[in-house]
């Protein structure tokens, strides 16, 4: 991280008025303008809560009320790639609602399944939206809870527009877009802290009021029903689980290696020094045993 400290401080010196504000510094590359969008129908279906799912022109639009919240997936599983949409969210009060994009195969593996999540953790109407993510590996998401979180409030409303999330997961790392920007990397320590079994994309809006907002303070409130998100440009990325060997896995650097170049390494840096507002290995609570890539 030497070299990636060194560019970063460089790049505050030579741009002096890049704040806050503004945002992150431009990561140089942008590996959503390399995957196609594919229509919902060409690689999604309707999981539940088909009565609160409609598509129009594109976009998919899902929503939660007093009856039901709704969710999708991906029509096929993969073993690595690049997975994300441009996403607008509810504005108001939700606090208790989560809208989500992650990739999963609890319905393969029930009880010891393995999960990367984009989670929107819903908020009060004077608090921005939290984004969480998450990775859970062999059932740590169930009866044994061993998060892996990384939470981060957002440089812009994401209630006001579309802006793209996005997943790469391939053999040797996790690394989490917004706007392709990188905000978080989770390289592969060892097979023990690393999901490597094929999973499906899914997207959902559901009520975690137990949890969601605050750890729970804040509950749902329906009188501001219906809680809507909307999804487009779905990017679909990567080496199926039934594909050949020689399939390769798709890269987050410009490069093609493994890793960060050093611009999207002080873009990285910028997005954690200035919006991550809670990481799992920084915890005092948490036994880090648990944890051992900490």
């Amino acid at each position: 991280m030497g070299m990636a400290l060194l560019v970063y401080l460089l790049f505050l010196f030579m741009f002096p008025f890049c704040n806050k504000a503004q945002g992150p510094p431009s990561p140089g590359y942008y590996p959503s303008s390399r995957i196609g969008s594919v229509g919902f129908h060409h690689g999604f279906t309707n999981l539940w809560g088909p009565q609160h799912q409609s598509l129009d022109h594109g976009t998919l639009t899902i929503w939660l009320d007093r009856t039901s919240g709704s969710g999708f997936k991906s029509l096929n599983p993969y073993s690595s790639g690049y997975f994300g949409a441009a996403i607008k969210l509810q504005p108001g009060y939700t606090a208790g609602v989560i809208t989500s994009l992650y990739l999963s195969n609890n319905e393969e593996h029930p009880g010891e399944h393995d999960e990367i999540d984009i989670e929107f953790l819903g908020t009060t109407e004077d608090k921005p939206y939290v984004l969480q993510t998450n990775v859970y590996i062999r059932g740590s998401g169930d009866g044994n809870i061993i998060g892996r979180e990384m939470k981060f409030h957002l440089w812009f409303d994401p209630t006001q527009d579309f802006h793209d999330y996005a997943i790469l997961w391939n053999p040797a790392e996790i690394i989490f877009f917004v706007d392709d920007v990188p905000i978080r990397r989770y390289p592969r320590k060892s097979d023990a802290t690393f999901p490597s079994r094929p999973m499906w994309v899914y997207g959902s809006i559901w009520d975690a009021s137990s949890w969601a907002t605050e750890n729970g303070k804040y509950k749902a409130d329906y009188s501001h029903q219906p809680f809507v998100g909307k999804y487009k440009d779905f990017k679909i990325g990567g080496c199926a689980a039934n594909a050949a060997t020689s399939c390769r896995p798709i890269s987050g650097s410009p490069s093609g290696s493994i890793g960060l170049s050093h611009q999207q390494l002080a873009a990285l840096m910028y997005a954690q020094n200035n919006y991550k507002v809670y990481d799992y290995c920084q915890d005092p609570e948490r036994d880090h045993r648990l944890t051992p890539e900490c």
